[in-house]
């Protein structure tokens, strides 16, 4: 079970990063280990060729990395990413984007994570990130 619910994630979003919540970005289902976020298609988050930005696509992967990492250790929030990669597989259609994250390895003071982002319409994959999240001693 995890240590935070969606419930609590989405008002951690409005709360603390409000650059989430004003993209309409959102914790769907949290289970411990794993998360499922949306971010909503705007047509402002698209760039020439009709493609959805790829830093619009960096943060929603970055932010279901937190809801994974908060999932298994409660609500941390100096749990930082220390390390972040992403691979842009195929270019996204006008749709809302899915990002499903999975814990790799928890230790004590890190956590490694990937991220796998589809588009709502299809499950084929958009992107693809790993990334390292540094957790605070005492889970400040």
């Amino acid at each position: 079970m995890p240590k935070i619910s969606s419930n609590e994630f989405n008002l951690l979003l409005q709360q603390e990063l409000q650059w989430a919540s004003d993209m309409g970005m959102r914790l769907e289902q949290m289970e411990a280990g794993r998360a499922l976020m949306r971010l909503p298609y705007q047509a402002s988050s698209t760039r020439p060729g009709g493609t959805i930005s790829g830093p619009h696509m960096m943060m929603l992967a970055d932010a279901c990395m937190y809801a994974v990492v908060l999932g298994l250790i409660g609500k941390v929030k100096l749990a930082v990413t220390t390390n972040f990669n992403i691979n842009f597989l195929r270019k996204p259609m006008q749709t809302d984007l899915l990002a499903k994250g999975t814990i790799i390895k928890l230790g004590k003071r890190l956590a490694v994570l990937e991220v796998s982002i589809v588009t709502s319409t299809d499950d084929e994959l958009v992107a693809h990130a790993t990334g390292t999240y540094s957790i605070p001693p005492g889970g400040e």
